[in-house]
């Protein structure tokens, strides 16, 4: 009969996987992975935001970037114009129909150099035709998370601000990764507020 060992807290966030909530807690504790940091589901008439079983739901802050046509801009990545969108500070976004806003996330993260971070839309969004897209955060990226909000549908959409927006699911390396997002210098580290594109 094989025996089990006891683990220590220092095992079970150094297991690689997916972070499960009580992994996910601790880091947030031992190195400020997640600022500010909700320990557990809020909800309260809210969109769901806070530590969830296998992630954390973030907030979008109250800042917003809508795209709009009226300038008959060109959304170009490499000469980005902020003719393209027009400013709101707002707890509510309407998103125009078949447009998009830019946020970012009330929380400030800062991803270890063994975690790779994806997120995922939340489905009281997704179930209203509102699509959330951010790439994966990297290994030793540090900073608050622009946020791209597609309204797919015909009709306006809102989107509230200080309430859930987003899950962002952990996955724990099986090593430290040899350069890191902050090794290399990324373009986008220590971003804060709405980031827009950078060459």
């Amino acid at each position: 009969m094989e025996i089990l060992k006891e683990r220590t807290d220092t095992d079970i966030i150094h297991a690689p996987g997916i972070l499960a909530d009580h992994q996910i807690r601790e880091l947030a504790k031992q190195e400020g992975m997640i600022e500010p940091f909700v320990e557990k589901q809020k909800r309260e008439g809210n969109i769901s935001y806070g530590l969830s079983s296998y992630g954390y739901d973030a907030r979008c802050a109250p800042d917003f970037k809508i795209f709009t046509n009226v300038d008959n801009a060109i959304v170009d990545p490499k000469e980005f114009s902020a003719q393209s969108f027009v400013d709101r500070e707002t707890d509510v976004c309407i998103i125009p129909p078949n447009s998009f806003v830019l946020t970012h996330t009330v929380e400030y993260f800062r991803i270890p150099k063994d975690v790779l971070v994806i997120c995922l839309g939340k489905s009281t969004y997704a179930r209203c035709g509102l699509i959330v897209n951010v790439t994966p955060l990297e290994p030793g990226w540090e900073g608050h998370v622009t946020l791209e909000i597609s309204n797919t549908t015909p009709l306006p959409a809102k989107v509230y601000a200080n309430e859930g927006v987003a899950q962002f699911l952990f996955f724990k390396g099986s090593a430290p990764c040899e350069v890191s997002y902050a090794d290399r210098s990324g373009k986008y580290m220590g971003q804060r507020g709405v980031t827009l594109p950078r060459l």
